[in-house]
């Protein structure tokens, strides 16, 4: 990125609101701070791995809360829908806050790992800005409250916790299947259930938004077009096919160093922040929650809490997620914006297409991985001022030529008539 760039992408970040300060580990020297350092293009495709160095678990200077925060503090309803198939039957769960007076609506798909809640402050952002946007964020199946079973008769829980779900889906033995045509079918249904479930005549004018592997699957979506004119633009937080790609290689390493167990909830969020893996203490309370759950005969008891989502599990998918993601990107109609948390990650292809200007770019140095949930505000306003110019109802087209001619025509010949009768 040359030097007029990074001037351009800090200007437009002083006019950002600020965001509220996050917990600093102590006894940590500036030099070792990975903020803006290109160690981060890992987490294109996982968590910031910490450094060994950063003092994890020593005491902050501003200790924060570590209770939890509740979906309902950000989202109106979550809804349960069903859906049946030859092998698997999942319920697929998503929170919602319904658009209003023609209201765009945002449809949020979290990374590998994460959930629905990983949108959840932003939401929260967005609303204040677009009073009358609504959002949907979905939990991908295997991941949050998503319940996937063989028993076409677990369908009838229409409230399964992320426990149920996690605990059925290891007792019924399913094939995991988080292939991205299969993650960009599951959101395409969950978006069209929900607009049946809330009999909506027809769709609002949505903008897509991933993070990471979310990323992937909605601009897989949206250039398979299969929601029509009603996507009108699609933003992809994070994650870039060439950084991503290298960093596959330290994904299984990154698994190894994160605790597999903790001994409570608290001490969960506590470690998202500490480890500065969520640098936002209010996103973290909302968002972690749904990242781990409680085992009912946990084989280690004095730490029962364990992750929803096996990462590990996934890395048959890791290439098919990535593959080809730039040019899918660069070539999807509508409007689309890239918000990176870092300066070097961006590859040939999209650094050819930002010259050309085939998209917008957005750079949060001081954000890690989850930019989302570490720069709700900040995130929100870019994502808002992004609908607002790709917004085709605010747009005021100019007269076609045949329809002035025909104007001027009808004028004239008005004029003769009304001449004629004072003669």
């Amino acid at each position: 990125m040359s030097e007029l760039q990074r001037s351009f992408a800090r200007s437009k970040l002083a006019m950002l609101p600020p965001e509220a300060p996050v917990t600093e580990p102590i006894g940590i020297p500036e030099s070792l701070d990975e903020d803006n350092s290109s160690a981060s293009s890992l987490s294109s495709t996982g968590t910031l791995v910490p450094s060994p160095t950063r003092h994890l678990f020593a005491r902050t200077r501003n200790p924060q809360s570590t209770q939890s925060l509740d979906w309902t503090d950000f989202f109106d309803q979550e809804l349960f829908l069903p859906q049946e198939g030859d092998k698997v039957h999942i319920i697929h769960h998503v929170y919602l806050t319904p658009p209003s007076q023609s209201g765009p609506l945002f449809v949020m798909h979290h990374g590998a790992g994460s959930s629905g809640l990983s949108f959840a402050t932003c939401a929260g952002e967005i609303r204040k800005i677009l009073p009358n946007a609504g959002v949907l964020s979905i939990d991908a199946r295997g991941h949050g409250r998503t319940l996937m079973t063989a028993n076409i008769a677990d369908l009838d829980n229409q409230n399964p916790s992320i426990a149920t779900a996690a605990q059925d889906e290891a007792d019924g033995q399913i094939e995991l299947d988080l292939s991205l045509q299969t993650l960009s079918k599951d959101l395409v249904h969950a978006i069209r259930k929900t607009q049946e479930r809330m009999k909506w005549e027809q769709l609002p004018d949505i903008v897509l938004v991933g993070h990471s592997l979310g990323g992937a699957v909605i601009t897989d979506v949206a250039k398979n077009g299969e929601l029509g004119s009603k996507v009108l633009a699609h933003a992809v937080l994070d994650v870039v096919e060439g950084s991503a790609m290298d960093a596959l290689q330290s994904m299984e390493k990154y698994l190894l160093t994160r605790p597999t167990r903790f001994p409570s909830l608290e001490s969960g969020i506590e470690w998202h922040t500490r480890s500065r893996t969520i640098r936002n203490s209010a996103s973290a309370r909302a968002s972690v929650p749904s990242l781990i759950y409680e085992e009912g005969h946990p084989a280690d008891p004095s730490r029962p809490w364990v992750w929803r989502t096996n990462l590990s599990a996934t890395k048959p998918f890791w290439e098919n997620w990535f593959i080809g993601l730039s040019k899918k990107f660069l070539d999807a109609r509508g409007g689309k914006l890239l918000l990176l948390a870092g300066t070097d990650r961006l590859d040939k292809e999209l650094m050819i297409g930002q010259m050309q200007g085939k998209y917008q770019l957005q750079v949060f140095p001081e954000a890690g991985h989850f930019v989302q949930e570490d720069q709700p505000a900040k995130t929100a306003q870019v994502l808002a001022d992004f609908y607002k110019r790709n917004d085709r109802s605010a747009l005021v087209l100019p007269p076609k030529v045949a329809d002035m001619q025909a104007a001027a025509a009808m004028k004239k010949g008005t004029d003769a008539s009304i001449n004629r009768q004072f003669k």
